[in-house]
């Protein structure tokens, strides 16, 4: 392909032109990155010469000195520019060496995964029944596409392998994100697995372990929940709702049909054993059907939960101190979320950035011994002040009365080993271990209800059902 002249690229449509000037800086970083600073400097030439003298092709030439002030190439760019006459004959073997079609091929080159070797892997620990395990997922790269998680036991016995491969996938165009997501679920799968007890045959001695090949994408069963203002998630079956009215029924009339009732599991403060709202809204709170009366914790307008389309839905308005559902598994946290232990609130936080330099003199600051953390976690008390705070060991934070990094020794509803904590390929899970009296995550988008789902709200607790209606 013959690359026009830079008059007939001076008429070329504008839009067109900068849209390739674009294109030719990017490919430039990229090549830079790549060590080709050479061809990068070539690169900017050739398109701030090839076209109008402006703003772009200035910056584009800029750019080229930026890199090498001292090339040949780029003055001679910069006489042609200018209109400077004279011989040009290095610029000109650049701009037959990197026309349009050869620029197109770099950008397309540029888009092309560039992990031949592997990527870097996952390597988390897991605390289960008292013992610390570590998982480590690893790429082996293109040549020899298949990913392989490990579980590690006893300081180095390895308990089981997975390998997955992906040759098939090879030519995909975003082969690097796929296999990222494939390392990633890999590596949260066996975490699940191990907390699920499949594995534990095999650490009693009782069973083979060995490398296991699967064909078949991981399995990760992460419950996901409204737990950000806006979203709204699906519960992962389908509600079991007990038949409508009949239509001869004085029932029948919309605002008289009940759709579903809370039986109150637990109050502090008495007031109803259920609560059967008619029509398709009841809200939570003093001002609607769902009163909750005496309990202190609960806005007048706490949240809503709406009948439609045979689904429940529950809706936090955000005014008070939220609505928690109970976890039916592990389940995904982000920094910020709120989580109900036992009577504990607690929450979710990023760790603070490291000030730990020398101050003047210069003296550092003196600490106790500090370990990789990926989150901390920290209690909050009535009125807002916060209480307990603890960092990670690394991945893992364990929560109970007896046992664990944060201990509630005077709360009995919080279970010996009730809950943990942890960062698992980049996602924090939390997962209930077991406990008698459940862990709640506060609702603040919208998420639908199933039969059998329990609420929090303040001290009260509620369990819906949808299918003993009156």
């Amino acid at each position: 392909m013959t690359l026009e002249t830079p008059a007939e690229s001076g008429a070329a449509d504008a839009s067109a032109a900068s849209a390739r000037r674009a294109v030719a800086s990017r490919v430039a970083k990229w090549l830079v990155d790549k060590g080709r600073a050479d061809d990068a400097v070539n690169v900017l030439c050739v398109w701030a010469a090839i076209g109008p003298n402006d703003a772009e092709g200035q910056n584009l030439l800029a750019e080229a000195f930026r890199i090498d002030a001292g090339s040949t190439v780029a003055k001679l760019a910069f006489e042609r520019m200018e209109g400077i006459v004279g011989s040009h004959e290095a610029l000109d073997a650049a701009i037959r060496k990197f026309d349009s079609e050869a620029l197109t091929k770099l950008e397309a080159d540029m888009k092309r995964p560039n992990f031949l070797r592997a990527q870097v892997g996952f390597n988390n620990n897991v605390k289960y029944s008292g013992a610390v395990y570590h998982i480590q997922t690893e790429d082996s790269g293109l040549g020899k596409p298949h990913v392989i998680t490990h579980l590690f036991a006893d300081g180095g016995r390895i308990i089981k392998s997975h390998k997955r491969a992906y040759a098939e996938h090879v030519s995909r165009t975003d082969v690097a994100a796929f296999v990222r997501q494939l390392m990633k679920g890999q590596q949260m799968e066996m975490a699940i697995q191990l907390r699920e007890g499949r594995f534990d045959e095999i650490i009693a001695g009782r069973a083979m372990g060995g490398m296991e090949v699967l064909e078949h994408p991981p399995k990760v069963d992460v419950q996901q929940l409204a737990t950000k203002k806006n979203t709204k998630v699906e519960a992962k079956k389908e509600p079991t709702l007990a038949p409508p009215p009949p239509e001869s029924s004085p029932q029948s009339k919309r605002a008289e049909v009940v759709h579903f009732r809370f039986h109150v599991l637990r109050s502090l403060t008495g007031g109803p054993d259920s609560y059967a709202p008619k029509g398709d809204e009841a809200l939570i709170g003093r001002d609607g059907q769902i009163q909750l009366p005496g309990e202190r914790f609960c806005h007048r307008r706490e949240a809503a939960v709406r009948y439609k389309d045979s689904r429940i839905w529950l809706e936090d308005f955000e005014a008070g101190n939220g609505v928690f559902l109970r976890i039916k598994g592990a389940t995904e946290l982000g920094i910020g979320d709120e989580f109900i232990v036992g009577d504990q609130l607690l929450r979710v936080e990023r760790n603070p950035v490291p000030n730990d330099g020398p101050a003047e003199g210069p003296t550092y600051f003196y600490s106790s011994p500090k370990w990789v953390s990926s989150f901390r976690v920290v209690q909050i008390f009535e009125g807002g002040a916060k209480g307990a705070c603890v960092v990670a060991h690394g991945t893992t934070l364990q929560i109970g009365s007896v046992m664990g990094d944060l201990v509630f020794n005077n709360d009995p509803l919080v279970s010996e080993q009730h809950c943990v904590v942890e960062e698992q390929a980049g996602v924090i899970l939390l997962t209930d271990l077991a406990s008698r009296t459940g862990v709640f995550v506060r609702i603040k988008g919208l998420q639908e209800l199933v039969n059998g789902d329990e609420l929090l709200v303040g001290r009260t607790r509620l369990i819906l059902d949808t299918m003993t209606l009156p």
